[in-house]
């Protein structure tokens, strides 16, 4: 992308995200990774009156994992961490999520922005406050719930025990003191107690198997007792599921995490298979999409810090709050989160 147009969509971002003179906003970049959008960031704060400086991080030495969450060279690097929490933002280019370095700079009231996919894609779903209220209305009745329940036609059937955590809302800016959020984005989420998911959920090809970044080809059977996977069945897939969390030599990897479903009908179920598809973010967001994940849930503020994650976004399930439907065969049951127009709109065949 040119760099002016980056310049311009990422002061766009930051009006958003109500950012105004006088206030602080620090880019956190590592090596050489995003230098471009790093630049467009720091342009876009000064124009708004910001104060702006870059906080850039040396390549990571290694991980504990084929793809490790939590870990950041900010670990032993406490005066950098305090550094960020004297801002009023942070725009993280490096991925933060699920590290204590991010939990202590939120804490602290800074505001947070993860940006990390292609930008072609943050050009194509650039948040719009229509699809952040969409988002909020799902985050109002998830927080109200005390039961999920989610099926499909391919034998899923489990049930989720709400209540014990708070749920989350994305809808790619953040304007609130402490808040996170990751551009794109467009879903809600939570997660069941730590004992209280049970049941079966079956892997069908075309579910996304993220971080893998691919799609499903063969079943795979999970059978969750007590909030833990016990049996993991099916062909490759299921070996590839079952050998990467074996990888981390960590029983917490078998943990099942957030829960919740996707609302952005501009985001494409086929959006791997195309060029640059990114991280999968547009997959975790993509309309009527029921999202399960496995591992940590300290994100939640649980007790599960486990580097091994998986998300995985499902096609045409349902799921049900108390028995109430919220999404119906991958479609969205409630008319105050279908959009305004398009193929999904309120009264849409």
């Amino acid at each position: 992308m040119d760099q002016s147009l980056l310049n311009q969509m990422c002061r766009r971002q930051l009006e958003l995200s109500a950012v105004h003179e006088g206030e602080s906003v620090v880019v956190l970049s590592q090596g050489a990774e995003r230098m471009d959008y790093a630049d467009a960031f720091l342009y876009a704060a000064r124009s708004l009156g910001a104060k702006a400086y870059h906080m850039r991080l040396p390549v990571p030495g290694g991980s504990s994992g084929a793809w490790a969450v939590g870990e950041s060279e900010l670990a032993d690097n406490p005066e950098a961490v305090e550094a960020l929490k004297q801002a009023d933002m942070v725009v993280d280019l490096v991925f933060l999520l699920f590290s204590e370095e991010q939990f202590a700079v939120q804490r602290a009231g800074t505001r947070v922005l993860t940006t990390v996919e292609p930008a072609p894609l943050l050009a194509r779903l650039f948040p719009t406050k229509e699809l952040r209220e969409r988002v909020e209305v799902g985050a109002e009745l998830l927080a109200k719930a005390q039961n999920m329940r989610i099926t499909s036609p391919h034998g899923t059937d489990v049930t989720y025990r709400l209540g014990k955590y708070p749920t989350m809302s994305e809808y790619g800016y953040t304007d609130q003191p402490g808040r996170w959020d990751h551009w794109p984005a467009a879903f809600v989420f939570t997660g069941g107690h730590d004992d209280g998911v049970d049941g079966q959920i079956v892997i069908a090809p075309g579910d996304v198997l993220l971080p893998f970044n691919t799609y499903a080809q063969t079943p795979v059977t999970l059978t969750i007792e007590k909030g833990f996977i016990t049996d993991i069945r099916g062909g490759l897939d299921a070996e590839l599921v079952k050998s990467y969390i074996e990888s981390f030599d960590d029983p917490r990897g078998y943990g099942m995490s957030h829960v919740g479903w996707g609302l952005d009908d501009r985001a494409q179920w086929h959006g791997l298979t195309q060029f640059p598809g990114g991280m999968g973010m547009e997959l975790r967001s993509f309309y009527g999409n029921v999202m399960f994940s496995i591992g940590p849930n300290n994100e939640l503020g649980g007790p599960n810090d486990t580097p091994c994650h998986f998300d995985i976004p499902m096609r045409g399930n349902s799921l049900f709050l108390d028995d109430e439907p919220v999404v119906l065969d991958g479609d969205v049951a409630v008319d105050e989160m279908r959009p305004a127009t398009g193929r999904f709109a309120k009264g849409a065949q």
